[in-house]
């Protein structure tokens, strides 16, 4: 393999959910593209080796798509990538469109969780089921999961013959970045002032896109109904521009604001894994998932884990072992197992230290990493025949 195209709706999922595939494929000498839409990582992405190219790729279905479309057969027919590895719901189907048209040598599709689950009406579970079976089985060479639930659910329905759907799983720098012992002590009470954490206090911590589907306003809910001062709430994330679900939540979430005095709005942030350092517990009520990073880099700095029982989650969380598996859409549910963890010190102690041999011994970034380039690199030669 000497060019890959890496294809993403927006450029800080390039950089952060990407960043290390890219440094990789870069390091072995593999002219790395990002082709998403132009952002604010841009010069961060460049300096990890990694070319720049801008394309608008609309987060929703609309007429741009078609103008999308066109622009990248364009870039394909001008680069002639040996790969195009798409990423993310609308970007992944209109690049293997682009890249069926430009009849690029092998398209590999990363489902970070497919769109349909179990908790959509049947109609629109079947509706998006078929589009995943359609552009799985025509447009992709190769589909990686994240979840072993995905992608037992694509061999189950045909999607594409079974040696060419793997599952990678999902892994962080449990070592070197998400590492407890790596964390300084001064940037850490630095922190606590400034969150006005006080001795006693219990952390909770959420990380993701501030829109409905990862259940942002469950857990505000929850919180809203606790009322405890001991308890301090950092969420992590903002609303994105032109998201699916962004409509009328600005006006809630600025409701919450003036509602919740202990809950922080920290928006997007680059020290991670010191927020998550001074955290005791972690919730991510989310509806859908592939298998969410967050909740890894969270239990690999001690964190309890509070998650919805879904696809994705359930696989990463134990419940009772590293933390709690809570029905969807259950305010109540979350405030009561919140509340448990501060009431019971030795469980929630329990819990974080369960959870960071769990992120220790199975998700290992590397080993995500490699899995992927040694079967782009069989897939192109099976190709080549």
């Amino acid at each position: 393999m000497k060019k890959i195209m890496q294809i993403s709706a927006i450029d800080m999922s390039m950089y952060k959910l990407l960043g290390e595939l890219n440094r990789t494929t870069v390091s072995k000498g593999i002219e790395t593209i990002a082709v998403c839409s132009k952002g604010d990582y841009q010069s961060l992405i460049e300096n990890d080796g990694v070319i720049y190219s801008p394309v608008q790729i609309d987060r929703k279905v609309s007429l741009s798509n078609i103008k999308t479309v066109f622009q990248l057969v364009q870039l394909f027919l001008k680069e002639k990538p040996d790969v195009v590895h798409v990423h993310t719901p609308i970007a992944a189907v209109l690049g293997r469109v682009a890249a069926k048209i430009a009849r690029v040598p092998v398209t590999v599709y990363t489902a970070h969780g497919f769109y349909f689950h179990e908790n959509m009406t049947p109609l629109v579970y079947k509706i998006c089921f078929n589009i995943e079976k359609i552009m799985g089985k025509f447009f992709s060479d190769l589909i990686f999961t994240q979840s072993q639930e995905d992608a037992d659910i694509a061999i189950k329905g045909n999607f594409k013959a079974k040696k060419d759907i793997v599952c990678i799983s999902n892994g962080i720098d449990v070592n070197k970045v998400f590492n407890p012992d790596n964390i300084n002590e001064i940037e850490k009470e630095r922190l606590r002032q400034e969150f006005n954490i006080k001795q006693g206090d219990t952390v909770l911590t959420f990380i993701g896109r501030l829109v409905e589907e990862k259940g942002i306003l469950d857990l505000l809910n929850a919180i809203k109904h606790l009322h405890r001062a001991d308890l301090k709430v950092i969420l992590i994330g903002d609303v994105i521009q032109g998201d699916r679900t962004e409509s009328g939540l600005g006006k809630k979430l600025a409701q919450f604001k003036k509602e919740l005095n202990n809950v922080f709005f920290v928006g997007n942030r680059s020290d991670i894994p010191l927020l998550l350092s001074i955290s005791d517990i972690f919730c991510l009520p989310s509806y859908r998932e592939g298998m969410p990073r967050s909740i890894i880099e969270a239990m690999a700095m001690h964190n309890a884990i509070i998650a919805t029982d879904i696809r994705g989650s359930r696989e990463e969380v134990i419940d009772e072992e590293t933390g709690y598996l809570v029905p969807l859409n259950n305010p109540h549910e979350i405030s009561s197992r919140i509340n448990l963890l501060m009431n019971d010190k030795s469980k929630l102690v329990e819990f974080k230290v369960n959870g960071r041999k769990r992120a220790v011994q199975l998700f290992n970034e590397q080993r995500v990493i490699e899995t992927q380039l040694h079967h782009i690199e069989r897939k192109i030669r099976e190709n080549a025949i």
